[in-house]
């Protein structure tokens, strides 16, 4: 890169290098939060706060933190991302946005400069959906915006509040914080758009709403092989008719002036026997919208839909029932252009973006202004084992994360 940057890249792609190679050894890149290889992990990182001058701890939530102390102590500029992984796909997802935090208060102690805020650098537990079957698990904790019931959800005879006693925190203690005055996150993009364009930094707008919906299709089963074809009734035909009226309906809202998409990510139906004709589907939806009234037209049509196979098929579709319901986040325009500011400054190209996928970030946008920074990924591939970032790019990043985060100090 002959940009000259604030940061240093090569100690970034070690750091990375060496968190990622702590997998487990048949499935890379895995660490998944609550196992044995996570705390791995989260060994590695303590050693590097600490190598880093920064003051280490677990919070009641189970987020690892690094501190560096400001000269007036005027609140807290935070940070971070997360080091968990999915099954098969963390080379980059979350590490980089921990490293370039790190790499932050780094370059922050090489150049000599003492903020007028307190840093914190932070490793949040459990973004991706954990064995326990939740998410963001770390920074809903830290703000009290984690649902009570989570801690009873078990697995393996083992609760959630276990989990996270295990991994030092305290899940008796309700989290909040008032102290954060801003929140920076990196993260590769997830999607296409920056290597198409050709276009450094993403500068993230908004982070999409996710709703979780539930469709119950009951049909009759019957033998596959003397049942008349128009004497049946077939959950699974009818359920099919269910799924290609939602893609089309999806499709159709994703021509709109706002980011949508919508899949159907679970799918099951029973007996599952080759020679009975299916009699019950079960199928979740997985929609995401920026703004909430393209979520409700969605959810209206989808009912819709429902109502209509049901009737010309003969089965019964029961009303679909919203599992989950997580409102979009909007990132501080402040931040955002101070964001862009910097990339400019670097002799950097950005553009303004929104994420489709879940982030810490979310959260913490709800009690401090937030952004977040993307950069490219080959191939927009992520949550496989193929996701790979270059990191020139992820440095550019640490840069603009650098940069900003002095901004931020004099504001």
């Amino acid at each position: 890169m002959s940009r000259n940057l604030p940061v240093k890249a090569d100690r970034i792609a070690e750091d990375i290098d060496a968190l990622a190679g702590i997998t487990e050894p048949d499935k890379p890149w895995t660490r998944r939060a609550f196992t044995p290889m996570f705390l791995k992990g989260r060994e590695y990182l303590t050693r590097r706060f600490k190598d880093a001058g920064l003051e280490t701890r677990i919070d009641a939530a189970g987020n690892l933190i690094g501190f560096r102390k400001g000269r007036e102590s005027k609140g807290t500029l935070m940070l971070g991302s997360h080091s968990d992984t999915v099954p098969n796909g963390g080379r980059f997802d979350g590490i980089a946005g921990v490293i370039t935090a790190l790499e932050v208060a780094r370059s922050l102690n090489d150049a000599g400069i003492e903020l007028e805020h307190d840093l914190e650098i932070v490793d949040f537990l459990a973004e991706e959906v954990s064995i326990f079957g939740v998410s963001c698990i770390g920074s809903r904790g830290m703000l009290g915006l984690r649902p009570p019931e989570w801690l009873e959800r078990q697995v393996d005879g083992v609760t959630l509040a276990e989990g996270i006693s295990a991994v030092g925190g305290n899940p008796s203690f309700i989290g909040s914080r008032d102290d954060i005055k801003a929140f920076l996150e990196l993260h590769i993009e997830q999607g296409p758009v920056l290597e198409a364009e050709k276009i450094d930094i993403g500068v993230v707008t908004a982070i999409s709403g996710i709703t979780r919906i539930e469709i119950l299709v009951e049909g009759r089963a019957d033998h596959a092989g003397t049942t008349p074809m128009g004497s049946r009734l077939d959950a699974l035909s009818a359920a099919s008719h269910v799924v290609l009226g939602i893609e089309r309906i999806a499709t159709e809202l994703s021509r709109g002036p706002s980011h949508f998409a919508a899949t159907v990510g679970e799918f099951s139906m029973e007996p599952n026997a080759a020679n009975v004709v299916p009699s019950r589907v079960r199928m979740l939806i997985d929609a995401r919208a920026i703004d909430p009234a393209v979520m409700e037209t969605f959810a209206d049509a989808v009912a819709a839909l429902c109502v209509d196979v049901a009737s010309k098929s003969g089965v019964d579709i029961a009303e679909p029932r919203r599992i989950s319901n997580n409102p979009p986040s909007l990132m501080s325009d402040q931040v955002v252009a101070l964001l862009e500011e910097s990339t400019a400054g670097l002799g950097s190209t950005s553009r303004r973006m929104v994420s489709g996928a879940g982030h810490d970030a979310a959260y913490i946008s709800r009690v401090a202004p937030a952004a977040m920074v993307f950069i490219a990924c080959r191939e927009g591939r992520s949550h496989t084992a193929e996701e790979w970032a270059e990191n020139d790019a992820i440095a550019l990043g640490a840069a603009v994360l650098y940069e900003t985060v002095l901004k931020l100090d004099k504001q």
